[in-house]
């Protein structure tokens, strides 16, 4: 992980934890200090975050965080949904029912462990498998942009994603066995659009959505 990759990390961690609430200004020194490392990562990190619309940069005043609401979350995830179940159309079209072979054993760890780190790896490397056999460069590229909004192991800390995870990716791959591509790609939707409630009831009782004291200055 780059200096600039751990430091968008650390930033969104502090917006979880609540330590860096809506409208506050970002302690660019302080996250460099904390992290050891120099301002220039931290500058490139908060502009990647202004990008994915995390931040607001104001000229000469500082950096500040967003409001977060539950509408922007819900977007999120029916935006992973949309790229994925693009991903899982174009993959049924260009590997066949082959591609359930390699995703099988996958989903088949995924139902059975209990262990939050291995859920995470195993549910990576299936998506992962998906958006590869796509063979599409566009939707590598526009899915790497997106950066997750729970930062950390997200079955960890996101209480009956694992359910959902076992839930529908069993169901993709039996669409793909199937070929039925339009079902394949409704159950990449309907598993992250379940996903994104979840994390919306989390963040509502983290008290994430509650309006700020303080306002980012115009």
């Amino acid at each position: 992980m780059s200096s600039g990759e751990q430091v968008r990390l650390y930033v969104r961690r502090l917006i979880f934890d609540g330590v860096l609430r809506q409208g506050q200004r970002v302690p660019q020194d302080a996250i460099a200090q904390t992290l050891g490392v120099s301002r220039i990562p931290v500058r490139e990190a908060l502009i990647a975050l202004e990008r994915e619309g995390w931040m607001t940069i104001v000229p000469h005043r500082g950096v500040f965080v967003n409001a977060l609401d539950e509408s922007s979350v819900r977007d999120h995830y029916e935006l992973y949904g949309l790229f994925y179940g693009f991903a899982v159309r174009r993959a049924i079209e260009r590997r066949g029912p082959e591609l359930a072979d390699q995703l099988a054993p996958l989903a088949a760890q995924i139902a059975e462990t209990t262990d939050t780190e291995q859920l995470q790896e195993l549910t990576q490397r299936f998506h992962r498998l998906v958006v590869d056999a796509a063979q599409s460069p566009r939707v590598r590229s526009l899915l790497r942009q997106m950066t997750g909004i729970v930062p950390g192991n997200f079955f960890e800390l996101v209480p009956g994603a694992d359910a959902v995870e076992r839930r529908g990716t069993a169901a993709i791959v039996e669409a793909i066995r199937n070929e039925d591509a339009a079902a394949a790609e409704a159950e990449y939707a309907k598993m992250l659009r379940e996903e994104g409630e979840l994390v919306v009831e989390l963040f509502r009782k983290r008290g994430m959505f509650e309006q700020p004291a303080e306002t980012v200055p115009s």
